[in-house]
C-alpha cells in the first residue's frame, strides 16, 4: 500500500463503470461516486482542470469556456451583439433564443472537440452598470440592477436549455460581487452597506439562480468591505440561499492574488483553506497546470487548517456540475443530437441580424430619419468600413459593415477619416515601409502611405495604406505591420505620439513603452529605444488629412452616415477603466468637419459605452447607438436607418450629460453618493429606457386597479404616420431621496398610425422593497408618485401610492451592529476578519451613523473598536443632547477590544455615533 501524508485518505475503489450506474437521480449518482473517491482524487477535482480518473469512469475535464455573446476563443461561431446591446432590445425571449443559439454552438464545439471545450460556460456577466467609466461596462447588461437580473436571467435560460435534468450548458454568473472597475482591481475594496448589497448588487445574481437559469458563479477579483470577494462565506451564502448546489469558480489567478498582490494571507495552505471553507469550489489558477492547487491545499489539510468533509462538499458540486451536463449519463443526454455542423447556420445568421437590429436606438431625430430611399450617402469616420470585435468576442463566419450594408441600397462614398501620411526617418533619410517578411522598415525609396488614426488619449494605431494593415509592436521589440485589428491581452497595435518642437514625431509602443527607433545599418525599425531622446524622428509628410476628405464626402451627398464609437480593445476594456466620457477629440473634429460640409448628418455611435457628446448632439440631424452588435452590425444599422425596420432599441443606462454627474467610479455607495439612475440628482442627457420610434407616442393615463398587485393599466397613442414599437414603462419615485427611484415594469406594444391602446403592465413590487436589520427585504414607509412614460425621465401621467412595511417598525435593541445602522454617511466597510462580519471607518477621517429608534439605552456601553492604520481616531456618542468620546487603546492596535463609557442619556431612544481618523466600529452593546 502506498502511504499516504496525514490528511489524505487512501483510494479505495477500483474499476467503478460510472456508464452503468442505475441511480434515481443525478444526485444520487454523484453521492455514489463521491463515495468511491478517495481524499486525493477529491482534491485534484478543486483545480479547474480536473485529471482523468479511468478506475472511476471519470474523463479529464477543465471547467470554463467562454461564451459572452456567442462562444469565444474557440474559432468561427455566431457573433451576437455585446450584452449592452442585448439589453438594449429589452426582449426577454429574444436573449432566450440567443442563449439557445450559443449553447448549441457551444455543445457543437465540443462535439468536434471534447477534450478541449467545456459546457461549464463562464456568462452572462450580470454586475450591474454603477458606472460609466468601467472599462468592461461593454459585458454587463443594465444600470438597473432587476433589468440586469432579468436579462441574465434569459440569456442563461437559453444556454440551460429546457432539459428538466441535463442541461445543455451550464451557465456561471460573474463576479461576486460588487465588480466595477479595472484600475486596482485585485486590491482596491469595494465598499457596501447592507441596503446597497441588498437592494443593488445582490438581486442580479439571485434572479437567475433562483429561477434555476445558471448553475454556478465566479467571485470578482475586487475585495468587498475589505474583505476578499474570494473568501467572503456571507457572500457565498448569499448566493447559495438561492441555490445550494451552485459551483462557486475563481477568476482566473484570483487564487494567487490572496497571497500576493492582496496580501490577505501569509501561506497559500492558509488561502485555499480559508477559500473553501468560505465557499470557493474550483481554483481557476495557473492554467492547467494543477500542482500548485493540489499542493496548497494538500498542505492545508495537512496543517489541519482544512477538514476532508470541506473538500468533499466541494468536490461534489464540482462533479454535479459535470453530472448536470450529461457527461456521465450520454444515453440520457437529449443534447446529443448537436454535431459538429450546428455553427453559423442559416438560423443563427437570421438571429444574429434580428438581435443586431432590436437594439439599434435612435437618441435623437430632426426629421433625417428614414432616409429618403435612393439617396446618397457618404458614410465616414472611424467605424464605418469595420466592425470591432472585442476581448470576448468569436471569430464571427462574416461581417457586415456600415459602409457594405449602405452600399447595398444607396450609392454611396466612404471614408475612415484616417490621416494619410508619409514618415521620413532622420537616419536612413528613407520613408518606413512594409517589407516583404512584414517588418517595418525604412531602408529603400520608396512613397509608401500610413494611414493614422487617433482613437484620443495618446492611443494611434497606424496602418499600411496599401494593404490595411496595422503596425504591430511586441515584447521583443519587432514591429510587423500584419495585424487586421487591435486585439490580444496586450493590445500591441496600439502607439504614442509625441511631436518634437520642429513639428517631426517620435512613436511609443504604448504596449512595451518602449520608443521606435531605426537601424543605421540596414533600416529595421524597432520599438528598443529606452526613452525619448534616444527614439527616431520622423519627418511627416500629409498626404491627405482625414477631417478634409470626410468634409468633401459629406459635401456631395444627400445624407452622412457619421460613425464614431470606440475599439473595444483601447481606452477601455477588461484591465483598463476608461480615461473619460467625452468623445476622442480627433472624432469630435471629423463630426464637426461633417456637420459644416452637411447639416443633413446622422451621428452613428457604435460602443461598448455611453459617451458625453454635448453640443454634437444638438447640431446634428439625428443621433443613433449601437453597441459592437456582431457579424450582422451594418444591415442592423441600415435596416433601422432606411425604414425597414422601426427603431426598438432603449437604452440600459443612462448616458449623463456632465461625467461629474456619473460619480465617483471607487464609491460603491450608491446610497450615500446619490449615484445612479436610482439616486442621481442630475438630469441626464439620455435616461435609462430612452429611445425614440418613427412614430409619436403620446402617453396619456395610468391606472393601478389592482394597486401593486397589478397589472398597471397604461394608455398610449401613436400620433405619428408610422407604426410605433414602443416600450412602455412604469417607474415608482419615493418622495425619500434615500429611496429614490424604481422600475416597477415594462411592456412591449406596437401602435399602429393613430392607433390608442390600453396597455397592461406587469408590476413588480418586490423591487421597491428596502433592506433593514430587523425585517430584512420589506416594502417601506414611503408615499411614491407611480409614473407611466417612455424613459427613467419620468415625464408622463402620474398617481400616488403609500407603502408600508408588513410589520410595523419596533425600536431595535442591543447590541447595535455598525454595519445595519439605518443612517450613515461618509463610512466604508472594512472586514472584522477574514470570512465574515463588516465594521465601518469613516471614508476620509469623519463619517457619521443614525439609529433613529432605539429601545431605551443603558447606563454603560461597550464600543467595540479597532486601529488597524493611520493614528487612530476617537468614537463619540451623541443621545439626549450629550454626548461621550470613546478611544480605542493604542497598546492593543490590530486587536478588537471593548472601551466602555458611560452612556450620556440613559434611557434616550435614539442614537447617533460620529467616527474620526481610523477608528473601526463593529458594535455597541450594554457592557456585561
Amino acid at each position: 500500500m502506498t502511504p499516504q501524508r496525514p490528511g489524505i485518505a487512501a483510494d479505495t475503489s477500483k474499476g467503478f463503470d460510472l456508464m452503468a450506474h442505475d441511480a434515481p437521480s443525478l444526485e444520487a449518482l454523484v453521492d455514489d461516486l463521491l463515495a468511491r473517491l478517495g481524499d486525493a482524487e477529491c482534491v485534484a477535482l478543486l483545480h479547474q482542470a480536473n485529471p482523468a480518473m479511468p478506475d472511476h469512469g471519470l474523463g479529464a475535464f477543465h471547467t470554463g469556456a467562454e461564451a459572452l455573446h456567442g462562444v469565444a476563443w474557440l474559432g468561427t461561431a455566431t457573433v451576437f451583439p455585446q450584452p449592452v446591446g442585448m439589453a438594449a432590445a429589452w426582449d426577454a425571449d429574444l436573449l432566450r433564443e440567443i442563449g439557445d443559439a450559443v449553447g448549441t454552438e457551444l455543445r457543437a464545439k465540443r462535439a468536434a472537440d471534447p477534450e478541449r471545450v467545456s459546457l461549464n460556460c463562464w456568462a452572462p456577466v450580470v454586475n450591474p452598470l454603477r458606472h460609466p467609466l468601467w472599462g468592461r461596462g461593454e459585458e454587463g447588461s443594465s444600470e438597473d440592477p432587476h433589468v440586469t437580473a432579468w436579462c441574465g436571467e434569459a440569456y442563461a435560460a437559453g444556454l440551460r436549455g429546457d432539459d428538466a435534468t441535463v442541461w445543455k450548458t451550464v451557465p456561471t454568473l460573474k463576479h461576486l460581487l460588487a465588480y466595477n472597475n479595472e484600475t486596482d482591481r485585485c486590491t482596491s475594496s469595494s465598499s457596501l452597506p447592507p441596503r446597497v448589497l441588498h437592494e443593488y448588487d445582490l438581486p442580479p445574481f439571485l434572479g437567475p439562480l433562483a429561477s434555476g437559469a445558471a448553475g454556478g458563479i465566479m467571485a470578482a477579483y475586487n475585495l468587498v468591505n475589505g474583505r476578499p470577494a474570494h473568501t467572503s462565506a456571507e457572500l457565498y451564502e448569499a448566493v447559495r440561499a438561492a441555490q445550494p448546489d451552485l459551483l462557486a469558480v475563481s477568476d482566473a489567478y484570483a487564487p494567487t492574488n490572496l497571497t500576493g498582490a492582496e496580501r490577505a494571507y501569509a501561506t497559500d495552505a492558509e488561502s485555499h483553506a480559508a477559500a473553501i471553507r468560505a465557499g470557493l469550489d474550483s481554483f481557476t489558477d495557473r492554467d492547467a497546470d494543477s500542482s500548485h492547487t493540489v499542493a496548497a491545499i494538500t498542505a492545508a489539510l495537512e496543517q489541519g487548517l482544512l477538514d476532508v468533509a470541506d473538500v468533499r462538499r466541494a468536490a461534489r458540486r464540482v462533479l454535479l456540475a459535470r453530472a448536470r451536463t450529461g457527461e456521465f449519463t450520454p444515453d440520457a443526454d437529449p443534447y446529443a443530437h448537436i454535431t459538429a455542423d450546428d455553427i453559423d447556420t442559416p438560423a443563427h445568421r437570421d438571429l444574429a441580424r434580428r438581435a443586431a437590429t432590436a437594439q439599434v436606438t435612435v437618441l435623437e431625430n430632426r426629421g433625417l430619419l428614414p432616409l429618403r430611399a435612393g439617396s446618397t450617402l457618404a458614410v465616414v469616420g472611424p467605424l464605418a468600413t469595420v466592425v470591432k470585435h472585442d476581448w470576448y468576442s468569436g471569430t464571427p463566419p462574416y461581417m457586415v459593415s456600415a459602409a457594405d450594408a449602405a452600399g447595398e441600397a444607396h450609392p454611396v462614398t466612404a471614408h475612415d477619416g484616417a490621416d494619410r501620411l508619409r514618415l521620413r526617418s532622420r537616419t536612413t533619410g528613407l520613408t518606413l515601409t512594409r517589407a516583404a517578411d512584414g517588418a517595418l522598415v525604412a531602408d529603400q525609396p520608396g512613397d509608401d502611405v500610413v494611414a493614422v488614426t487617433d482613437r484620443g488619449h495618446d492611443m494611434l494605431t497606424l496602418a499600411d495604406d496599401a494593404t490595411g494593415l496595422l503596425w504591430r509592436g511586441s515584447d521583443d521589440g519587432m514591429v510587423h505591420v500584419d495585424a487586421t485589428r487591435p486585439e490580444g491581452w496586450v493590445t500591441h497595435q496600439v502607439f504614442a505620439r509625441h511631436v518634437h518642437d520642429d513639428g517631426s514625431w517620435s512613436l511609443q509602443h504604448r504596449g512595451s513603452r518602449r520608443w521606435v527607433r531605426v537601424e543605421a545599418w540596414g533600416g529595421l525599425a524597432s520599438s528598443t529605444a529606452e526613452d525619448l531622446a534616444a527614439a527616431e524622428r520622423f519627418d511627416v509628410e500629409v498626404v491627405s488629412s482625414g477631417a478634409e476628405e470626410v468634409a468633401r464626402a459629406a459635401a456631395g451627398a444627400d445624407a452622412v452616415l457619421m460613425v464614431v464609437g470606440n475599439d473595444p480593445h483601447i481606452n477601455g476594456r477588461e484591465t483598463t477603466d476608461r480615461p473619460s466620457l467625452d468623445l476622442p477629440d480627433a472624432q469630435r473634429r471629423l463630426v464637426e468637419a461633417a456637420l459644416a460640409a452637411n447639416p443633413a448628418t446622422a451621428l452613428i455611435v457604435i460602443s461598448s459605452y455611453p459617451y458625453t457628446l454635448g453640443d454634437l448632439a444638438d447640431r446634428a440631424g439625428a443621433v443613433v447607438w449601437s453597441s459592437h452588435a456582431g457579424q450582422e452590425l451594418g444591415h442592423a444599422l441600415l435596416d433601422v436607418l432606411d425604414g425597414r425596420a422601426e427603431p426598438a432599441g432603449r437604452l440600459p443606462q443612462t448616458w449623463w450629460a456632465d461625467a461629474k454627474h456619473a460619480g465617483d467610479l471607487f464609491d460603491y455607495d450608491i446610497i450615500d453618493a446619490r449615484m445612479t439612475w436610482w439616486y442621481s440628482p442630475h438630469t441626464p442627457r439620455y435616461p435609462l429606457g430612452h429611445g425614440l420610434t418613427y412614430g409619436r407616442v403620446e402617453y396619456r393615463d395610468i391606472s393601478l386597479p389592482n394597486g401593486l398587485a397589478g397589472p398597471a393599466v397604461v394608455r398610449v397613442a401613436n400620433e405619428g404616420d408610422r407604426p410605433a414599437h414602443e416600450l412602455v414603462q412604469v417607474y415608482a419615485a419615493s418622495t425619500d431621496d434615500r429611496i429614490g427611484r424604481r422600475l416597477l415594469g415594462h411592456q412591449r406594444v406596437v401602435l399602429a398610425p393613430g392607433e390608442e391602446a390600453t396597455v397592461p403592465v406587469e408590476l413588480h413590487p418586490a423591487r421597491l422593497r428596502t433592506w433593514t436589520a430587523a425585517r430584512g427585504l420589506d416594502l417601506p414607509a414611503t408615499t411614491w408618485r407611480i409614473v407611466a412614460a417612455s424613459s427613467a425621465g419620468m415625464a408622463g401621467p402620474s398617481l400616488e401610492l403609500t407603502t408600508a412595511p408588513a410589520t410595523p417598525d419596533a425600536p431595535l435593541p442591543l447590541p447595535l451592529v455598525a454595519w445595519h445602522a439605518p443612517d450613515w454617511s461618509g463610512v466604508v466597510g472594512v472586514a472584522v476578519d477574514h470570512v465574515r462580519g463588516t465594521a465601518y471607518r469613516a471614508r476620509s477621517g469623519a463619517g457619521r451613523l443614525g439609529w433613529p429608534s432605539v429601545e431605551p439605552l443603558p447606563a454603560r456601553l461597550a464600543m467595540r473598536l479597532r486601529v488597524t492604520t493611520g493614528l487612530g481616531g476617537d468614537v463619540e456618542i451623541r443621545c439626549g443632547g450629550a454626548s461621550v468620546l470613546g478611544t480605542p487603546e493604542q497598546e492593543r492596535r490590530g486587536e478588537w477590544h471593548d472601551v466602555v463609557v458611560d452612556c450620556p442619556a440613559p434611557g434616550a431612544t435614539s442614537l447617533e455615533v460620529r467616527l474620526t481618523g481610523t477608528v473601526e466600529l463593529a458594535e455597541i452593546r450594554q457592557e456585561n
